[in-house]
């Protein structure tokens, strides 16, 4: 265990101990869990298998494999794998920049570890509200769930950084394959780090 101090306590005054132990209590609370304040009201996160390490940061980019549900269990949206010839640039799963998630996918994920494992229920006013598309696989103020495994997060500047490797490894292999003009492949390399957000985490 670390040691917090070496220097003796110097006694204190009475009824100030209880004062003294609920501020360590709060200023612990605050280091592991200011995160879990910001959630907006309804917003869970069920543990299915927790991960490890640090939580993402609300503006990182989160690699996840995901489905989303309606709440009759109608799956609206699921997590494809990207298209990268380049193994080694960035992890499996989908990437979401947090920042353009809507609230409650947002506050959820930066509860989460990677490694882990979750369910995540979101509550209509903190999803989509009335705002979705005429026609679209979710109906207005519908609550949302989601099966989530987080397969690992960096910093935007990070996401940005390797979009650009990426960029410059597929011009020396000659393109993804199956592109026109190129070893033939999925077309533009700018698609592979800017991939369309999911169906069911679009920006606000």
């Amino acid at each position: 265990m670390t040691e917090v101090t070496r220097v003796p306590l110097q006694p204190i005054a009475k009824g100030s101990l209880t004062k003294l132990w609920l501020a360590v209590i709060a200023a612990l609370l605050l280091a592991g869990g200011a995160a879990w304040a910001a959630m907006p009201e309804g917003v869970t996160v069920d543990v299915v298998r927790e991960g490890q390490g640090p939580h993402p940061a609300a503006d990182d980019v989160v690699f996840v494999k995901y489905t989303g549900k309606l709440a009759d269990g109608t799956v609206f949206d699921q997590s494809q794998p990207l298209p990268i010839p380049v193994q080694g640039i960035f992890p499996e799963g989908t990437p979401l920049p947090l920042s353009d998630m809507i609230p409650g996918f947002r506050e959820a994920l930066v509860q989460t570890r990677e490694g882990g494992q979750y369910e995540i229920f979101i509550p209509s006013e903190s999803g989509y509200g009335d705002q979705v598309p005429p026609g679209g696989p979710i109906p207005p103020d519908a609550d949302l769930s989601f099966d989530v495994e987080v397969m690992g997060f960096m910093s935007r500047p990070e996401f940005e950084q390797r979009v650009q490797l990426l960029q410059q490894r597929v011009q020396q292999m000659g393109g993804f394959p199956g592109a026109p003009g190129g070893a033939g492949g999925a077309g533009d390399p700018d698609a592979a780090g800017a991939q369309d957000l999911p169906e069911g985490v679009p920006p606000q």
